[in-house]
């Protein structure tokens, strides 16, 4: 068996392809990988509180790595911490990190170039599907999804803290994304076919800042048993 680790981001794209990989033949996913704003406590760009990430995490009963990034964060101390994870993985005994690019050239370039010394093989287990398909396939197999981060030059922010469902793509302008996949928005899973209890939600604030509007979603009470 490959055994794998995810780059999980906690939004739809990551968990999808947690979906795709669990069909996959000799495949083992042995763990989830978030980096973590250490000073918002609150996954990377997504927003997602990290109690929220840690139910996500119960949810797939895999192991979650997080990687705490101080804020703000160089590149270089970025690839210094991540340099860290692949060490640890490589010694237990892992053999890939999958990501959930559908798309971008350049970030999967990137990735593929950070990962070239260091033994793990670089996955993308969505690359290349037509993102609008792409996005009608997972809500038609019940993954469900909040709007938790909005880039305000390319969406409205009303947008922030939807469902990302049938009616929401039905809404998006024609220059954005169906997955969103250029940065238009993020999102925060709360279920899907990839966990094995739905996730609670309880809404909180839509705050606009540095261009961007991000709605806050918290993990409610009921998601703490294991």
């Amino acid at each position: 068996m490959k055994r794998i680790l995810l780059s999980w981001s906690s939004g739809k794209d990551s968990a999808w392809s947690l979906h795709v990989l669990h069909q996959t033949p000799d495949i083992e996913v042995v763990g989830v990988l978030t980096t973590l704003n250490s000073h918002f406590d609150r996954v990377a760009m997504h927003g997602t509180r990290h109690t929220v990430l840690e139910a996500q995490a119960r949810a797939t009963r895999l192991p979650l790595w997080p990687v705490p990034l101080p804020w703000p964060c160089s590149n270089a101390e970025y690839e210094k911490r991540m340099r860290e994870v692949c060490d640890r993985a490589v010694r237990e005994g892992v053999h890939a990190i999958a990501f959930g690019d559908l798309f971008l050239r350049d970030i999967r370039e990137y990735r593929e170039k950070q990962l070239a010394a260091t033994g793990l093989e670089p996955l993308f287990p969505l690359w290349d599907l037509p993102t609008a398909q792409l996005a009608r396939e997972m809500i038609a197999a019940g993954l469900r999804a909040k709007l938790t981060c909005i880039d305000n030059k390319q969406l409205s922010p009303a947008f922030a803290g939807r469902d990302f469902d049938e009616s929401l793509l039905a809404e998006l302008p024609a220059e954005v994304d169906p997955c969103g996949e250029r940065g238009e928005f993020h999102t925060c899973v709360y279920a899907g076919s990839m966990f094995d209890r739905p996730i609670s939600l309880e809404a909180g604030e839509i705050v606009e800042r540095e261009g961007f509007t991000f709605a806050d979603f918290a993990a409610a009470a009921t998601n703490v048993t294991p």
